[in-house]
């Protein structure tokens, strides 16, 4: 299975959801059951790169995939540093809430790729709507070295999960 070169929006009528495998059930089911209907409501999107070919059934897998969502962090979950600098009130950032890539494509820097157009995409959205930070929340210790090699800092431990960010003016200086 080969992938096209851009990511796309979800679209349950044409991408299928079913076969899509990461090896991380907890992803798994959100593409499959959770991501169009939170898409459905506007509280998230979730963009994906299709494969190049369609299934028998006519629907075209997904290769990788990530969500994003708007979302607000307690001033005081920031290093006391940075917390300092800013208003007392949540303060908005983005959410990088799901990203995986299908087991086939493991190893071969398709995560990169996906997180490199998130961060491109948080990166277009902040010129019209603001935000302090691109916030994830780390499904296990793997992801958080993922996330670290790219730069993301440690904020807080949130639901047993490590919650990294990375500051929007960090992001400015790669994307320009």
């Amino acid at each position: 299975m080969s992938y096209t070169k851009e990511f796309v929006s979800l679209d349950k009528t044409i991408h299928d959801r079913e076969s899509f495998d990461c090896g991380e059930p907890e992803l798994n089911s959100f593409i499959r059951s959770q991501a169009s209907r939170l898409m459905d409501a506007g509280i998230s999107k979730t963009m994906v790169l299709p494969a190049s070919l369609s299934l028998p059934n006519g629907k075209v897998p997904i290769c990788a995939f990530y969500s994003i969502a708007p979302s607000l962090i307690k001033r005081e979950d920031l290093p006391e540093g940075i917390a300092k600098k800013l208003p007392r009130y949540p303060i908005p950032v983005f959410l990088l809430a799901q990203l995986a890539v299908h087991q086939e494509f493991k190893g071969l820097g398709l995560g990169k790729v996906a997180l490199v157009n998130a961060l491109e995409y948080f990166h277009n959205i902040s010129a019209h709507m603001p935000a302090y930070a691109v916030v994830v929340d780390c499904l296990n210790k793997s992801a958080e070295s993922f996330y670290l090699k790219y730069g993301f800092q440690e904020l807080c431990k949130y639901n047993e999960r490590s919650r990294l960010f990375i500051p929007m003016k960090q992001m400015s200086e790669l994307f320009g």
